[in-house]
């Protein structure tokens, strides 16, 4: 190894003994940082990752490794001096190494001088120095690649320039073949192989952060290959045609063939190997994560994930194909056998398209393709399945890919988080399959439900109930098999085990009052123990012996691991509104992609709340914009709380008016809300606005005169009342909002919590603005940048950080503990169902409130506001209210999933000042770098002379130290 040592120096001091290394670091610097900066541009980009950097270096790496290599073996045989060191004593092996090393460490050197460039983003942003890792690395594969291919192309020919191009042609070509414009000219099958071959693809596999033992084997059995042929073409320039040396000359090629074939051996057995990789993403957001595998391990029956793909397909959605191969198959062997998963192309099985198209309702999409020289549509699948039992699930290309478009004009087509699609997708078809009996053979712990009910103070109607509950008790406990039992006390019973004061005390169970000035009070309940685990069961409806069983099964389901949450969503009855041409025209506002979102994970139910009960299959209730509501709705609501249930409420006390004027922007008030009730809980909305500094833009058409006319323009302004709330201004200790890079919460009120109310009980605060924000109580949202330039509005009051969003667990007490139910203030009417008397006055310590101070961060219109400024980041909101969701009905595994990747890391927020500095400090380190290599060139120029490549030669063979005899050739 000291004669390759040796002669890599010797190259080294040849490149820095010359402008060759300036030239070449100076040209990759300033391409890098232009195509960082520029073309890529970074700070609109908003995102803390250096995908950028490494986006262009495929082809950058083809022209520049080119340029290092083009005169390696070329000068020496141009010069004469490739016959001396042929002679010397010195394996061809070593002097390929050594040239190849001298190019391998100045590409190192290169790539080592833009490490300001992640070290900037960090400073800026959470970055996740995984891909960082990784696309450093691919970086150097690829480079090796290239340097191998050069220096053999190098060894044909004494012309730098012919060198030169045909080495950009073989790197080219081996970049284009795993492209989307030449994969996509073939099938699937002949576009996966020709993506296996090309270099570009599987830089894009290692530059994600994932180092797959296929993709190194690649890029290393590329390196062997080409300097191997590279020492056959050096020793081919020796040889005699004679018969003395044919024997030699054929073991040569032999030794070249069969390393060739090993490789190529190699090569192929990896190729369909899935799991031998290391994820370095700081989530491992490229692995199963413990939940999925988990779920899939302790599945009762078999599961079955069909992708359906078809062979010709859209070019870029083809190469996702092998991505999402490899991860079913990562599922199937962590399952152990209870997941079958399996790829097929229904154009080639009429049978399977038919049961595609009839059973499943998946059919082919319509893409449209744009070629060279016409445009054409294909109808193509990409679908996947999801089957257990007689449940499935079916996720759409929509459904399983993000789309990113950069300022250049490309399209990013990826995969959107392809783990939590499917492990959602998953749970749901289980979770939905399993019955009562999945339940009790699903809960280890044994099922105990004592009822505490007092037979003699129960109100009129109520004296049938405790035989309709122990009946019921009973049958379940027939139907568990011996793991459901049932206990009915009587508190008031002389000989009862557990008094009221024990319940009271212990247990915080207060008893029911029969009417709001009647000192009478009733026990009516159920109280279900799973466990260490408990939760109380209030009968609701008119308690018949099916509403019973419905509360019992629905709190069974509800612990057991396995059964699909239930949300029940209450949203404003908007009408119609009167519009400036005499007719109506719909509400602005609407709700559809949260309800899409909640759709993915959970059974959406609407509720209607007059009733004054909560159906009792609701696992949480979510209340958006609340107003115009009347004190049967809140009672509802409130009982529903006191029954230990979770409740989620969007409480601004604003919102978008429904009747807009042209050209306008107006808010209106909320009347008739729950602000009285949220801060009998200890939640006071406040009736003002919050407007910060720190703010998403908002689109304003802006008129400007040219030539005499009038133009409108859309710009985009700074709106305070847009909040942006980054994660320095998060509970970083919250699972909610642990991993979210920011939230907008549009036209918020703040939050003033009760610290004595919520003395003992677990409190949250979510989202906080920013610590210059200030409040408003106007109405007028319009900005007036005339007067007000920089914001639009004054900058008034006290300025500081405010709650804008608060989560709590522990016990409440009831807003109508001394109010009395609404049912007891009102005439019944006939034939309606009315809900028990009294009213549950404390909570159990389980119940759950998140109160969010805006109403309109995920309203449709709204939302689409932010799109059009901000591409997907409107869709953090729709993240925290499904996280939200989430914690409260305690499923913090789609937390843990979806929190791994699924959010980008946004960039702390800078003005243009900020971006244009940061910019030139990167210009500035480059440039200083650029000055240390050039100086040390000066310094060689001045005080070192080179060494003459012929005398370096001879004296490396004279010396002894650094020269091992070689072997008879």
């Amino acid at each position: 190894m000291k004669q390759t040592w040796v002669i890599a120096r010797k190259e080294l001091n040849i490149y820095f003994g010359s402008p060759m290394a300036l030239i070449f670091i100076g040209a990759f610097l300033i391409v890098t940082l232009f195509a960082f900066f520029w073309v890529e541009t970074f700070f609109a980009r908003n995102i803390a990752d250096i995908r950028p950097l490494f986006r262009w270096m495929p082809l950058l790496l083809i022209f520049l490794v080119a340029a290092l290599t083009m005169r390696q073996w070329s000068e020496e045989q141009r010069a004469g001096t490739l016959e001396v060191l042929l002679t010397l004593p010195v394996r061809r092996i070593y002097l390929v190494l050594g040239k190849f090393l001298a190019v391998m460490a100045l590409v190192a050197l290169a790539l080592g001088l833009t490490l300001f460039l992640p070290i900037t983003v960090a400073i800026l942003g959470p970055l996740d120095w995984g891909p960082v890792v990784g696309g450093y690395l691919a970086a150097l594969l690829m480079a090796s690649a290239y340097a191998a291919i050069g220096l053999l192309v190098s060894s044909r020919t004494d012309n730098q320039i012919v060198s030169l191009i045909a080495t950009v042609f073989l790197g080219g070509l081996l970049y284009l073949v795993g492209t989307t414009g030449v994969t996509g000219l073939v099938g699937d099958r002949m576009g996966e192989v020709l993506r296996a071959i090309g270099t570009s693809s599987r830089f894009e596999s290692i530059e994600r952060g994932v180092i797959d033992l296929r993709d190194l084997v690649y890029y290393l059995s590329l390196t062997v290959f080409f300097l191997t042929l590279n020492v056959v073409s050096l020793d081919a320039k020796r040889w005699s045609r004679g018969l003395r040396t044919a024997a030699y000359r054929r073991q040569l090629i032999l030794t070249a063939i069969l390393i060739t074939a090993n490789l190529a051996a190699l090569n192929t057995w990896l190729f369909p190997q899935g799991g031998l990789r290391a994820d370095l993403t700081t989530d491992r957001e490229y692995s199963l994560s413990p939940v999925t595998k988990d779920l899939i391990r302790n599945l009762q029956e078999p599961l079955l994930i069909r992708g359906y793909f078809s062979e010709k397909t859209h070019p870029l959605l083809a190469p996702l194909v092998p991505a999402i191969r490899d991860m079913l198959r990562e599922y199937e062997i962590a399952s152990r056998g209870k997941v079958q998963a399996e790829v097929v192309d229904p154009r080639e099985n009429e049978e399977m398209e038919v049961e595609a198209n009839q059973v499943y309702g998946i059919r082919p999409t319509p893409f449209r393709i744009a070629g060279r020289y016409e445009s054409s549509v294909i109808n193509s699948y990409f679908d996947l399945l999801i089957r257990y039992g007689d449940q499935h699930v079916t996720l759409g290309f929509t459904d399983l890919i993000e789309v990113e478009q950069h300022p250049t004009g490309q399209v990013d087509v990826r995969l959107r988080n392809l783990e939590y699609d499917l492990t959602s997708a998953i749970k749901k078809v289980v979770y939905g399959f399993q019955s009562l009996d999945s339940a009790f053979a699903s809960i280890q712990e044994p099922i105990k439900l004592t009822a505490f009910i007092t037979p003699k103070t129960l109100p009129q109607g109520l004296e049938q109930v405790p035989q309709r509950v122990e009946k019921v008790a009973r049958e379940l406990q027939e139907q568990s098999g011996g793991k459901f039992t049932f206990e009915l006390i009587d508190p008031d019973a002389a000989d009862s085990p557990i008094r009221r004061e024990t319940l009271i005390n212990t247990y915080r169970l207060y008893p029911i009052a029969v009417s709001l000035f009647s000192p009478d009070s009733y026990y009516l309940h159920l109280l279900l123990q799973i466990g260490d685990e408990a939760q109380l069961i209030y009968p609701s409806g008119d308690l018949s012996e099916a509403d019973i069983r419905e509360e019992i099964e629905s709190a069974i389901k509800r612990a057991a691991p396995g059964f699909l949450k239930t949300v029940g969503l209450w949203l404003p009855d908007l009408q119609p509104v009167p519009n400036a041409f005499g007719g109506v025209s719909q509400p602005i506002s609407s709700w559809t992609m949260l309800m899409e979102q909640l759709r993915q994970n959970y059974t959406l139910k609407p509720v209607d709340l007059t009733s004054g009960r909560v159906p009792g299959d609701v696992d949480v209730l979510v209340v958006i914009a609340p107003q115009k509501m009347s004190d049967k709705e809140r009672f509802a609501i409130d009982q529903y709380l006191m029954r230990g249930g979770a409740v989620v409420v969007a409480a601004g006390n604003y919102a978008l008016a429904q009747q807009q004027l042209p050209g306008t922007l107006t808010i209106e008030a909320l009347q008739d809300g729950l602000q009285e009730m949220l801060a009998s809980y200890g939640v006071q909305v406040r009736n003002a606005l919050v407007m910060d500094p720190r703010n998403e833009p908002f689109p304003i058409q802006v008129q400007r005169k040219v030539g005499g006319m009038q133009v409108i323009e859309v710009q985009e302004l700074r709106y305070p009342f847009f909040v942006d709330v980054r994660p320095d201004s998060m509970d970083k200790e919250s699972p909610i909002v642990a991993d979210l890079p920011a939230v907008t919460l549009q036209w918020a009120s703040p939050l003033e919590i009760d610290e004595k109310k919520n003395q003992g009980r677990e409190v949250s605060i979510l989202l906080r603005s920013s610590e210059k924000s200030w409040l408003r109580t106007s109405t007028e949202v319009m900005p007036d940048t005339q007067q007000y330039p920089e914001y639009g509005f004054p900058v008034e009051g006290e300025q500081k950080a405010w709650p804008l969003a608060v989560a709590i667990r522990g016990s409440f007490e009831s807003f109508f503990r001394d109010r009395g139910s609404p049912f007891q203030q009102t005439e019944p009417v006939t034939g309606t169902v009315e809900p028990p008397l009294g009213t549950i006055e404390v909570s159990p310590d389980s119940a759950r409130l998140v109160v969010i101070g805006s109403t309109e961060f995920i309203d449709d219109a709204v939302l689409d506001i932010s799109s059009r400024l901000s591409m997907d980041r409107y869709l953090n909101n729709l993240q925290f209210m499904q996280n939200v969701v989430d914690w409260s009905v305690e499923d913090e595994d789609l937390l843990t999933i979806r929190s791994r990747g699924t959010y980008a890391r946004l960039l702390k927020p800078l003005d243009k000042q900020g971006q244009r500095l940061w910019e030139g400090v990167n210009y500035a380190v480059a440039l200083m770098a650029l000055v240390v290599i050039g100086a040390v060139w000066t310094l060689r120029q001045r005080r070192v002379q080179p060494m003459p490549l012929l005398a370096s030669a001879r004296q490396t063979a004279r010396n002894p130290e650094t020269v091992t005899r070689g072997t008879h050739e």
